[in-house]
């Protein structure tokens, strides 16, 4: 028999003492129950789980600041595993959550404890721990990765409110993304991998700009006050925790052309920790070695300024990495398998599947530069680290690919 927790969530603000029952190896129809603050009305929800011998929900966490490309990088990392995210069927419009054949992902803003009014209230920003309810994340991470569907709560982006729960069951590969995913250690603990989305602070104004005023019609000047009043916030409470991510991807200005401030060429690292269990780093040319390289302008065709790669080992927070760098960009997709054939360790399962992948979504933020890359060959090896964690539990034992 296996032994399940199943948790019964009286309010969004306040977690229940979990109760434990033996289930056997097939479906168990469960209640759950929620407490509208309103009218104090029990309203119950059937959940249908499964329950097995070995946990088999593979979570992983995403970090980054707002607009800083979490949601391009969950499109591409979803379509490694295949078929389309999309919003819970029949559920709630404004829902956050993203379902695939294999993946959910869950935004961590659901776990706002403070709605828009509420924030504005007490004077403090989304970025500050307390306009959130780290308890009932652990609570409900931990439960989805142990088999066990919950009630998960809703932000509303377009009101600013606290929408009523949604019932969401234990995928394959649960995603965590927002603000916080490594911010509580009970939380940081649940994860098998962890990435960071880390953009200079140049970079993201310019992004912010492009999307705030061309897609949301906010002036310049609204823009460059929601960075100020943020940054003290992002300092203390986002930023550190790219200290504790297993692969970090780093967004900076271009240094092949002197004193540029477009922001239109960027340089991006690959900054992957050493020793992590079922993660091999990727490297150019030859593991453990300092190279920089030139890629043939016959072979690659891209515009001045050029591509230059760039690989060896280094430290970060105190830790062993790797770190692949590109600087530059290129002006064929198709080209980008003579890139492909000099890199190692990228988890693919078939010659040049990197480039069908970055061929697949062409129109996505960051294609023809390292951020859609490197963000690509991580989908990539997650899905390799979720097949080994899951031969690892069934027994049989499987090598990471060395592609």
């Amino acid at each position: 028999m296996a032994i399940c927790t199943f948790y019964t969530i009286q309010s969004l603000n306040s977690i229940s003492t979990p109760t434990k029952t033996h289930l056997g190896f097939h479906q168990k129809q469960l209640l759950f129950y929620s407490t509208s603050k309103k009218n104090s009305r029990r309203e119950s929800t059937t959940g249908t789980i499964t329950c097995s011998a070995e946990n088999k929900t593979v979570v992983i966490g995403l970090a980054a600041d707002s607009g800083c490309g979490k949601s391009t990088f969950m499109r591409r990392l979803t379509s490694v595993f295949g078929g389309a995210a999309e919003p819970p069927k029949g559920g709630n419009p404004d829902s956050n959550t993203l379902i695939s054949d294999m993946t959910t992902v869950i935004c961590l803003d659901d776990y706002h404890s403070l709605d828009r009014t509420g924030r504005k209230e007490k004077g403090v920003t989304a970025l500050d721990p307390r306009a959130n309810n780290f308890d009932l994340m652990y609570e409900q991470v931990k439960a989805l990765k142990s088999g066990i569907a919950v009630e998960k709560p809703i932000y509303n982006h377009v009101s600013g409110l606290l929408d009523p729960p949604e019932l969401t069951k234990p995928p394959k590969i649960l995603v965590i993304e927002g603000l916080h995913p490594m911010y509580d250690e009970r939380v940081r603990d649940l994860l098998d991998f962890s990435i960071y989305l880390d953009i200079s602070n140049e970079v993201k104004f310019a992004w912010k700009i492009q999307r705030d005023m061309a897609e949301r019609g906010h002036s310049l000047e609204s823009i460059k006050a929601s960075i100020e009043a943020r940054k003290p916030d992002f300092d203390a409470y986002i930023d550190p925790q790219k200290q504790y991510a297993d692969a970090v991807i780093e967004v900076l200005p271009t240094q092949l052309i002197p004193d540029d401030n477009e922001g239109k060429v960027l340089r991006v690292r690959l900054i992957m920790k050493e020793g992590v269990k079922y993660f091999n780093p990727v490297y150019l040319f030859d593991e453990g070695s300092t190279v920089s390289w030139i890629p043939c302008g016959r072979k690659l065709t891209c515009s001045y300024p050029g591509i230059k790669f760039s690989y060896g080992p280094d430290t970060y927070y105190g830790n062993e990495v790797s770190v692949l760098e590109m600087d530059g960009q290129f002006d064929r997709l198709d080209e980008l398998i003579y890139i492909e054939s000099h890199l190692s360790n990228i988890s693919t399962k078939f010659y040049g599947e990197v480039t069908q992948q970055m061929l697949k979504h062409a129109d996505f933020p960051g294609s023809n530069n390292g951020t859609g890359l490197f963000q690509t060959i991580v989908g990539l090896k997650i899905r390799d680290l979720y097949e080994q964690i899951i031969a690892s539990k069934v027994g049989g034992p499987l090598e990471a690919s060395r592609a």
